[in-house]
């Protein structure tokens, strides 16, 4: 029997990161370099995605809170530095903080849900699906409202089922087009040309998304902790390039 080709979650962890980097590139370094941007669009979803994956299989939310709380701090300077300049920089704030609330919101939906009142759940789910994008919006963490409610559709949509599927192309075109929106280019395809907003690009993260099919691949102390401090350490070295070139 053929195998079926599917991405790990080690698979999609490294290639957000790989995104991420691009596209903190093009904001320091190559700012010429558009398509870096273009191709960094795809990072978030992908994050928020796993966010939600890590919040189903870990032992305990309280550690893994704890550390997306860590490294959220930690973070902080670096990502200042990075994108105001200074290490102060409070009218924007990192993109853990923005997974942080997202998984806060999921953990109050659970708890609700969990107690068997279906009306109470879904009262529970609109309040903090309003809670949580006017938290993101007054907090200016990264993505602002938008970026929780990412977490949210991924929460929502999480079966592996065809309308899920279609829930998740709905909400993360809503979410990225007609909420974010942003620049737009031209895009010449079989000698038509088109506008394409470039936040957009942003749905083409359900493709590793949905390649991913549960297996977790390498996992280790050393390469969770790799991964939390790939954050950090490349956007202080980004902006360390940025002063000495």
């Amino acid at each position: 029997m053929k195998k079926q080709f599917d991405l790990s979650a080690a698979a999609l962890h490294i290639l957000a990161m790989a995104f991420m980097l691009m596209d903190h590139l093009w904001a320091t370094l190559l700012p010429a370099q558009a398509w870096l941007t273009h191709v960094g669009r795809i990072a978030f979803p992908i994050f928020a995605f796993m966010a939600v994956e890590g919040y189903f299989h870990t032992r305990s939310f309280k550690r893994y809170a704890q550390r997306m709380l860590l490294f959220a701090v930690l973070s902080e300077v670096p990502f200042d530095l990075m994108y105001g300049g200074t290490v102060f920089y409070p009218v924007h704030q990192n993109v853990i903080w923005t997974l942080l609330l997202g998984l806060l919101g999921i953990r109050l939906m659970e708890a609700v849900r969990a107690k068997g009142k279906r009306w109470a759940y879904v009262l529970t789910c609109a309040a903090v699906v309003a809670l949580g994008y006017v938290i993101g919006m007054l907090s200016m963490v990264d993505y602002y409202g938008v970026g929780v409610l990412t977490v949210f559709v991924f929460y929502f949509f999480r079966e592996r089922r065809w309308w899920a599927l279609l829930g998740q192309i709905a909400a993360l075109y809503w979410l990225n087009v007609e909420l974010l929106g942003g620049q737009m280019f031209l895009l010449t395809l079989f000698g038509r040309e088109m506008e394409l907003c470039e936040q957009g690009l942003a749905l083409l993260a359900l493709v590793p998304i949905w390649l991913y099919r549960g297996r977790q691949g390498h996992h280790s102390k050393v390469f969770q902790y790799a991964c939390y401090a790939f954050y950090p350490v490349h956007m202080l070295v980004l902006s360390l390039l940025l002063r000495i070139q």
